[in-house]
């Protein structure tokens, strides 16, 4: 494998939103906010956190990394399900502290370990009059 690369610390304000240097800021966990989207149709995928080691893997070998927060490891998307994620274009946010991943999905082409295409398949619906808040099916 390639060697990793590194992460100066971010710099001031002017820097992080106008400057042409990639300083993620990771939050106190040592994480940052990570968006899967699909490179093609645009859909949300998933949504997951990358630390400094899994966001170095993914640049050094265009295949995207994680970190599981649940399982407090590394994580190589798709290496157990065959639905690796081959990244297409990485872009972060203003203030460097979230990711979006244009991602080509392997495998199946799912996403969740649902078994479905993307994790964000039910939807949140209020009822005023009740005050109940449940889940329903997405329909796309």
């Amino acid at each position: 494998m390639n060697p990793l690369p590194t992460f100066e610390a971010p710099g001031d304000k002017r820097a992080l939103e106008e400057g042409e240097t990639f300083t993620p800021r990771f939050g106190p966990d040592g994480l940052i906010t990570a968006l899967a989207v699909d490179a093609d149709s645009g859909a949300v995928l998933m949504l997951a956190h990358m630390n400094a080691e899994s966001l170095a893997r993914t640049l050094a070998t265009g295949e995207v990394w994680y970190w599981s927060r649940s399982r407090s490891e590394l994580w190589h998307k798709g290496a157990t399900s065959g639905q690796v994620q081959t990244l297409v274009e990485m872009r972060v946010d203003c203030d460097q502290d979230a990711l979006l991943l244009r991602v080509r999905v392997g495998g199946d082409g799912g996403c969740c370990h649902t078994g479905r295409r993307d994790c964000f398949y039910r939807g949140v619906s209020y009822d005023a009059g009740s005050g109940a808040v449940k889940l329903v099916p997405r329909s796309s």
